[in-house]
Order: structure tokens, then C-alpha cells, then sequence
């Protein structure tokens, strides 16, 4: 597990050299759906913070076992309107929001004691069955509602582009992303608004995210091995 991670730290701070980032504005999440307890605590003692689990039923048993107030827990798996009222009330981000409904449920269920929750936008850049999102044109409204809902924080987007070998295409389906948030700073203003985070990027292509602006890396192969079958 320490060789992975101190690999890892390497990829991502050649990358950052190579295209001229600062590594502290670059954040890694683990992406530990599938592994046991054990990884996760490794992690942890190398100093690992940021988690994402993708299937509620299997977070919460691990949101319980590592209580630790340094932990930050993301949801990056696809939303179901039944499971928002515990996503809402034990994450801290939400990478996927894709429906005006989901928002709604979250800003709702989101408790008072709790500061806003934090949610990307996914953005769909391909037809791809499957996989959530929403088309880019449906973007600029669903932006402007969730900035009507006190308990939510927008900020940025998120996306899961179709599989590319080549750098190129990786980069150009990441650069879209990024091109589609500064849009959205040119037409959104106001306290609920952020706008800071572009969450793309995994074991495969994070190169091409950190060239293209990524601001959160979802990485889990590379950190942890193939997923236990």
C-alpha cells in the first residue's frame, strides 16, 4: 500500500510540474468502494484524508468504523432519491448531482447543525448507457436552481468521460468540462455559489485532468490494486 501511494504522489506531482500546477491545488480521493477496512486504515496512516464511495449501504458501515473529524467523505456514485436523506446527513461532498429532484432531497435533508453540503454537477460529455449526468445545455438551470438552496453549496462540476487511450483525447473530453465551468462563473454569482472544483480524473487518465485543471483526482486502482472480485 505505501509503495502505491508514494507512486501515486509521484504521478501526480510530475504531472503538476509538467503543465505547471500547484500541487496544493490538486486533491486526491480515494476511491475505496470494494475494500476492506484494512486498506483504508493503511491509508489513513500515511496520511491519506479524502475518501469516496460510490453504494451507500457499503459507506455506512465504514463511516462508522473510522470516525475520524479529519476525514472528508465524498458520494461519487449515481443518486437515488431514496438514499439521500443518509447521503445528506453523513457526506460532506456530493460529486454527482444530476436532477433538480436530487438537489431538492439533499437541501432538504441536509441537517441545520451541518454546514452546506458541498456538490458537483455531473455533466454527461457523451451518450454512454449507464452513467449519469446531464447534457451541457441543461447545465446553466440546474445551476441556477441549486444556487436557490441555502444547504447546498455548488461547487463545480464533475464528469466521467467515454473511455480514450490516447492523451489527446482524454485531455480535450477534460478541457470541455473545464470550458463549461468558466461559463458558469461568467453567469453565476451569488453565496451559494463556489465554483472551485472540477472533479476529474482517474487511475488511467489523471494526467490529462491535472493538464486540463482538475482540482479533484478519483483515484482507486492505483491506489489500492484491482478490486477484489
Amino acid at each position: 500500500m505505501q509503495h502505491r501511494f508514494e507512486r501515486l504522489r509521484e504521478r501526480i506531482a510530475s504531472a503538476a510540474l509538467r503543465y505547471g500546477r500547484s500541487l496544493d491545488s490538486l486533491g486526491l480521493i480515494a476511491i475505496s468502494k470494494s475494500q476492506p477496512l484494512a486498506a483504508m486504515r493503511a491509508l489513513l496512516q500515511l496520511g491519506q484524508r479524502d475518501f469516496g464511495e460510490n453504494y451507500l449501504q457499503e459507506a455506512l458501515p465504514k463511516l462508522a468504523a473510522l470516525r475520524d473529524p479529519q476525514l472528508t467523505w465524498h458520494f461519487t456514485g449515481q443518486l437515488q432519491a431514496n438514499k439521500t436523506r443518509e447521503i445528506a446527513e453523513h457526506f460532506q461532498w456530493v460529486h454527482t448531482v444530476d436532477r433538480e429532484r436530487i438537489a431538492v432531497r439533499l437541501n432538504e435533508q441536509r441537517p441545520q447543525h451541518a454546514p452546506p453540503l458541498n456538490v458537483c454537477i455531473q455533466v454527461s460529455l457523451a451518450a454512454e448507457t449507464g452513467k449519469g449526468g446531464i447534457e451541457a445545455s441543461q447545465l446553466p438551470e440546474l445551476a441556477r436552481r441549486i444556487g436557490q438552496l441555502p444547504r447546498l453549496r455548488l461547487r463545480g462540476l464533475m464528469c466521467l468521460p467515454p473511455p480514450a487511450e490516447q492523451f489527446d483525447q482524454q485531455r480535450a473530453a477534460f478541457e470541455r468540462l473545464a470550458a463549461l465551468l468558466q461559463l458558469l462563473r461568467e453567469q453565476s454569482t451569488g453565496p451559494n455559489f463556489q465554483l472551485d472544483a472540477l472533479s476529474m480524473g482517474m487511475s488511467e487518465d489523471l494526467e490529462a485532468a491535472v493538464a486540463a485543471g482538475a482540482t479533484w483526482l478519483r483515484i482507486g486502482t492505483a491506489l489500492f490494486g484491482a478490486r477484489p472480485t
